[in-house]
């Protein structure tokens, strides 16, 4: 059955007529009649008896409408799903990202544009968050770090340095900035391999020759500001994620010569659909 013949067969059910229900579709007698009959045909049933200009439903028929009945309103909630969709009056957005920041401002940023989409949120590290938007259990990225991959569309959403914070015991303390010059040998608290701010850091320590004491690795931003806050050693973190604490303070690099920057990422094939290009938007104009 197609929709056409759906409609037409539906449309005589309730008129009770071929011209009325003619009428009723806009179209003309002939068309739907051709409509009705090649369902008729194709089936070979017959779905309505002709009494002059009345007509009435065989058993078949009877049966049939409900199930119809079913479809065709179901066909209009699959319309009205898209038309919403397309224009972004419902949907839902699944975003990950390596941390809650930057993506927070985002959502932010969103829901004022689009009040009605649904957002959630997954955090990962940054290959897990990769892998996500890969396997389509993301529609979006927020990460940290650039990759070329073809595979992936990315926007620069933001660049923020990275700063150091020490214990109130600390030397450092004391100062509104130190030089790079000045971490040689003082004993830092390292996020994990791999991170992003870590590696950023290292990098500018090494083009510089200056050797810190790595005292620990922390896996998480909330345990590095723990263990800073215990007097362990200096943390260094991106200024966007720094968390005022009485317990310590930010201690600014000179020149800030360590950097991250923050990327918003879709695959590559689902750049122009209407829910993800719309994020891609917002994050790109902020």
């Amino acid at each position: 059955m197609t929709p056409s013949q759906l409609r037409a067969f539906l449309a005589v059910a309730r008129h009770r007529g071929f011209s009325a229900a003619a009428r009723a579709l806009g179209v003309s007698q002939p068309t739907l009649t051709t409509q009705v009959q090649s369902l008729e045909r194709e089936h070979n049933v017959e779905l309505f008896f002709r009494r002059g200009r009345r007509v009435d439903l065989s058993e078949t028929a009877q049966r049939l409408l409900p199930i119809a009945q079913n479809i065709a309103e179901l066909e209009l909630d699959a319309l009205n799903l898209l038309v919403n969709s397309g224009a972004l009056h419902v949907g839902h957005l699944r975003i990950g990202a390596v941390g809650p920041f930057h993506v927070i401002e985002m959502v932010d940023a969103y829901r004022a544009r689009y009040p009605r989409v649904e957002l959630s949120i997954r955090l990962g590290n940054s290959a897990q968050t990769l892998a996500d938007l890969e396997n389509y259990v993301t529609d979006v990225a927020v990460l940290a770090s650039f990759t070329d991959d073809a595979r992936f569309h990315a926007v620069p959403y933001a660049d923020h340095a990275v700063v150091l914070f020490a214990h109130r015991s600390h030397p450092f303390y004391q100062r509104e900035s130190v030089t790079l010059a000045e971490l040689d040998q003082q004993p830092m608290l390292m996020r994990e391999q791999g991170s992003t701010t870590r590696l950023a850091l290292e990098k500018a320590l090494q083009q510089a020759g200056v050797k810190v004491q790595v005292v620990m690795e922390i896996g998480s931003r909330e345990a590095l500001r723990e263990a800073v806050a215990r007097g362990l050693g200096l943390g260094a973190v991106s200024e966007a994620e720094f968390v005022p604490d009485e317990r310590f303070r930010m201690v600014r690099i000179e020149g800030d010569p360590v950097s991250t920057h923050t990327y918003v990422y879709c695959l590559a094939e689902r750049r122009e659909g209407r829910l993800v290009g719309s994020f891609m938007k917002i994050a790109a104009r902020s």
